[in-house]
């Protein structure tokens, strides 16, 4: 009984949401290893097929139809979550920095609030102390990001990261509202995979895919393919959509702050590079801003904006 209070616990959503971006973090520098050899459209359709055949293995159940509407939902998820948030990161990254991209996406939560509160309306309150948070965050966030780079900006590729975190936003919110509908995680989960699939392929006919698999007999390749395969793709959305249903999409979706705060950790755990001053400055202001962004002073907030 206890161990099932705990998974259901909003302490488990917060692990659950932390773990998740600790390795989203980190994904930037398998993706780094793999573009080398791939195209960022060869990486993402083979990561995603994986993660579909591995959330099969892991519950092979089918999910029977649950109608159109709830179908449009599924598909609606894999399209927002998966197929343009990940095409319109990768495009972005073709005109504007890696930086500006960084940045940007992280307004996610911000987007997210305001959808969350058009759809549950007063039950989703936007706070004072999440825009705050949010400010704040956004300060760190550039300070890590444009720390010994010249910034500069494309409006294309901005505007494209933009809607990136916009599509990312709908996604939370409509994972919200699917798992407030009792299915059970893995099989929604892999539905939005396979809609995301299916939206992947029509792409393929503008983007590049000739994928060399003989590269995949190097451990370099092979082991960084399937750790953002099983990893970063199967595994980890199941615990973010996990958070998402335990703690709220908005909630979650604060998290997305740490992003660049594990990535350049771990640039310099595992490449070696160094951070400065104001980089470290920039971690400490971000980890103050999630934590205000957290705080509900009185009373707290409904479980559906959280």
């Amino acid at each position: 009984m206890a161990a099932r209070s705990f998974s259901t616990s909003r302490g488990f959503g917060h692990l659950l949401a932390l773990f998740t971006i600790i390795i989203w973090g980190t994904t930037y520098i398998s993706t780094k290893v793999l573009l080398t050899g791939f195209e960022p459209s060869e990486i993402l359709i083979i990561r995603f097929i994986m993660g579909f055949l591995i959330l099969f293995f892991l519950y092979p159940h089918i999910l029977k139809p649950q109608g159109w509407k709830r179908e449009i939902l599924f598909a609606l998820a894999g399209l927002c979550g998966i197929t343009l948030y990940y095409l319109l990161e990768n495009i972005a990254l073709v005109y504007t920095q890696a930086s500006n991209v960084g940045v940007i996406i992280c307004v996610a939560p911000f987007f997210t609030a305001f959808i969350a509160r058009a759809v549950w309306g007063k039950a989703a309150p936007l706070r004072l102390f999440f825009f705050l948070g949010f400010v704040l965050a956004m300060i760190g966030i550039s300070l890590i990001s444009f720390t010994g780079a010249s910034v500069t900006f494309s409006l294309k590729g901005d505007l494209l990261a933009l809607l990136a975190s916009v599509v990312w936003s709908f996604y939370s919110v409509i994972t919200k509202i699917l798992s407030d509908a009792d299915y059970p995680v893995i099989q929604i989960t892999r539905r939005y995979f396979f809609y995301a699939i299916i939206f992947m392929i029509p792409a393929l006919i503008f983007l590049p895919f000739s994928p060399d698999f003989t590269l995949l007999k190097e451990p370099r390749y092979l082991l960084n393919i399937l750790f953002l395969g099983i990893v970063a793709s199967a595994i980890c959305f199941i615990t973010w959509n996990s958070s998402v249903k335990i703690i709220g999409a908005v909630t979650s979706s604060i998290y997305i702050y740490l992003t660049p705060v594990v990535t350049v950790i771990t640039a310099m755990i595992v490449l070696h590079e160094h951070l400065a001053p104001s980089e470290w400055i920039g971690v400490v202001i971000t980890m103050v801003g999630l934590l205000l962004s957290e705080y509900h002073p009185g009373k707290q907030a409904s479980h559906l904006s959280e």
